[in-house]
């Protein structure tokens, strides 16, 4: 069989040696996983099952159905998000393939602050476009001059993630009005996935700043995955100016048609969910495990999403520390998937207390 030179010049998801590795280890203890560890609340379930039995289970149109659309494109704008129109997409993941598939020309290049989701680097590389990273360790701040130094005659677009993963970090106003102000300066435009937003745990969400506040020129991602535990249900959002966003709606009629009917409608309930005693919880999960590691480990304090991010003892070589988590029968994730470093890992507090203090008591030990 002849595969296409785009498929050819992938590799695999380093995050399969790591899995293949965990099938092995008997009931491991998982802070792996990228995902809430809490199920749909139910209202939102039984929203979704009365709409399937209801026989609403056939197409919908490409951009979503009218009223999810309004609803969402109503509560981005009472948060003073710069917007014109909403898509419903599937996911973020299918909302930033639509929009880079809509935005960007091969050889052009996007700015990714590292460490970054994987997922960023290959969706560009894919289309034929240049994923360009810039430093921001050892805090995971955003610097002016790290960001320069990374523009280049090709740059179309800067893609920010926060709160952030895999890092955990909150990007101040400060950052994001920097990060504007240079791509006001060069023309360019700038994504932002926003899909943790709701999980910022030292600040009130009403008052977290966004970077499609500020720059006009902004593509705001965000979705039901996280905040509701919606991931399989596979149902996100992508909104800004009109022009885009219904170049967009094209695009999706071409790649994924539509989005799941039910899914949609369940939707409409769950945004009137703000989940705040859930994002309490978690909280209360960040502190457990950067209290239970911060003086064995060097570590940033997550401010957000539900990972933290330490150095591994000696700041070198994070797959051969999680091998060595793996046989303490611990199942984390090497920090060199998401970055050009290999020196820190990745951990999810998206679990049960019981099992992060299990975690903590095996970290603890390594170090």
């Amino acid at each position: 069989m002849l595969l296409s030179d785009r498929v050819m010049q992938l590799r695999p998801s380093g995050v399969r040696k790591i899995f293949d590795l965990a099938q092995k280890v008997k009931n491991p203890i998982n802070l792996s996983i990228g995902e809430p560890d809490f199920d749909i609340p139910d209202a939102v379930k039984d929203e979704g099952i009365g709409w399937i039995r209801k026989g609403f289970n056939k197409y919908t149109p490409s951009g979503g159905i009218p009223e999810l659309r309004e609803k969402v494109l109503f509560q981005l704008r009472s948060k003073g998000i710069i917007c014109d129109d909403v898509i419903i997409t599937a996911g973020v993941t299918g909302g930033l393939l639509l929009a880079l598939m809509t935005m960007l020309n091969p050889g052009e290049e996007v700015i990714i602050p590292d460490p970054y989701f994987v997922l960023y680097e290959y969706q560009v590389a894919l289309l034929g476009g240049k994923p360009v990273f810039f430093n921001t360790y050892p805090d995971f701040t955003l610097r002016e001059e790290e960001l320069r130094k990374a523009i280049t005659d090709k740059t179309r677009i800067i893609l920010i993630n926060s709160p952030n993963n895999p890092t955990g970090m909150v990007n101040s106003r400060e950052e994001l009005e920097m990060v504007a102000r240079v791509a006001r300066e060069k023309d360019l435009v700038v994504f932002s996935d926003d899909i943790y937003d709701r999980f910022v745990f030292d600040e009130d969400t009403s008052q977290k700043p966004y970077l499609g506040q500020i720059y006009e020129k902004t593509i705001t991602f965000g979705g039901f995955s996280k905040t509701w535990g919606m991931t399989g249900w596979r149902l996100g959002y992508a909104a800004g100016p009109s022009e885009v966003i219904q170049c967009m709606i094209t695009m999706q009629q071409y790649a994924f048609s539509s989005v799941t009917s039910f899914a949609q409608k369940a939707a409409l309930v769950a945004l009137d969910d703000t989940m705040d005693a859930m994002i309490d919880n978690y909280r209360k999960k960040r502190d457990l495990i950067y209290e239970g590691i911060k003086d064995k480990y060097n570590v940033v304090k997550p401010k957000g999403a539900f990972f933290i991010f330490p150095e591994v003892p000696g700041g070198k070589d994070s797959m051969a520390f999680v091998e060595r988590a793996l046989e303490n029968n611990l199942f984390i994730i090497p920090g060199s998937i998401f970055s050009s470093r290999d020196s820190h890992v990745r951990i999810s507090f998206a679990s049960s207390e019981e099992n992060l203090l299990k975690g903590i008591d095996v970290l603890r030990k390594l170090a």
